[in-house]
């Protein structure tokens, strides 16, 4: 072959391989392509959650736990008093009708629960948190404070709970009268969404 020749020929292959990385990169960004790529970069950021202790996750938690709960029992004590019927007074205790309180947990993928005394023997519930029930119930019984909780359920859970004050008409609207008036707020923060927040946050 010639130099002229192999000039050339070295030339068209350069031509046909840039035609042929150019119709890869065309037909390999459909849809589906993009969508891989955003649920890459979405699991990518996931993955920097090393960087983010579970002392910081357990401080925003808490943060956003008393913010939420004082927004939620408002509307829920504002809407018990609108009404005796005990058939709706049962669905505001079961959360039901309330648009700030299910916007709140839309947003935050909160799992929000409204708990009491027969709880504490809950199987459904984590023993972690039946055991700071039960030690809610005896606070309550020896008329003591009990100040908000914070538990590590697993790797990619944490619960707030805060007892409501026994002097608050939820206790009983909801739960009957008590020898001694007790309800529990339960938060279910998912660790994933809860870092999303913070990395948020910190980008602004």
């Amino acid at each position: 072959m010639t130099y002229f020749k192999y000039t050339k020929f070295l030339s068209m292959s350069r031509l046909l391989l840039s035609y042929l990385f150019l119709f890869t990169f065309l037909f390999g960004c459909g849809p589906d392509r993009v969508k891989y790529t955003t649920e890459l970069k979405r699991e990518m950021a996931d993955s920097k959650i090393k960087r983010i202790t579970d002392v910081d996750v357990v401080e925003t938690v808490d943060n956003l736990g008393e913010k939420v709960t004082a927004v939620i029992q408002k509307e829920l004590a504002e809407q018990l008093q609108q009404t005796t019927d005990p058939a709706k007074r049962a669905q505001f205790c079961q959360l039901q009708n309330l648009p700030r309180t299910k916007a709140i947990a839309n947003r935050y993928v909160l799992d929000i629960r409204l708990l009491g005394p027969a709880d504490i023997r809950n199987v459904a519930l984590n023993p972690k948190e039946r055991e700071i029930l039960d030690a809610y119930l005896y606070s309550a019984k020896q008329k003591q404070i009990a100040p908000s909780n914070i538990q590590k359920i697993n790797d990619t859970l944490f619960v707030y709970n805060v007892p409501i004050a026994p002097e608050n008409p939820i206790c009983e609207a909801c739960f009957g009268k008590q020898d001694v008036a007790f309800a529990v707020w339960h938060l279910g923060f998912p660790k994933r969404e809860v870092i999303r927040r913070m990395s948020a946050s910190k980008k602004k």
